[in-house]
């Protein structure tokens, strides 16, 4: 499949622990699908909430396009947008969010084959500060290791 990842949220993988990821539909605007196809979105706060049966992703921030015509009155930027999910996997999804801890989060945009804008929603469990910095550790020893060892190679 080639898909092109447009935006990533990398701070969720610092921040929390993906136990499982879901790929879904997005209901965007014409003019919000060409500003994230000039890589004009941020994933960094946002969030997934369940509504009458409905699964919403929130505070993802998508900046105006720039040629966009001046007729579309009051833009919001970080308004709710609806993800397209089949209902039993929204029903999962909402079942597993309501543990204690778990929470949807996007990790990355993409556009597929097709030309339709897709989000990778990650079920995440919370990091404590104590495992944020032992994944930082482990990172540097094993980047210390591989360097030790390119070393040796040469």
């Amino acid at each position: 499949m080639d898909k092109k990842v447009v935006a990533t949220n990398r701070k969720a993988f610092h921040d929390f622990e993906i136990l499982e990821k879901y790929e879904a539909g997005l209901v965007l605007a014409g003019y919000e699908v060409k500003s994230i196809r000039q890589g004009h979105v941020n994933l960094t706060d946002g969030f997934v909430y369940f509504n009458d049966g409905e699964a919403f992703l929130e505070n993802v921030n998508i900046s105006p396009y720039a040629q966009q015509s001046t007729h579309v009155s009051e833009y919001e930027p970080r308004r709710k947008r609806k993800i397209l999910l089949h209902k039993n996997e929204i029903l999962r999804l909402f079942a597993r969010t309501r543990e204690k801890g778990l929470s949807l989060v996007p990790l990355e945009i993409f556009f597929s084959p097709k030309g339709h804008a897709k989000v990778v929603l990650g079920l995440a469990k919370g990091k404590r500060t104590i495992d944020k910095r032992e994944t930082l550790r482990r990172r540097e020893t094993e980047r210390e290791m591989q360097k030790e060892l390119k070393g040796r190679r040469t």
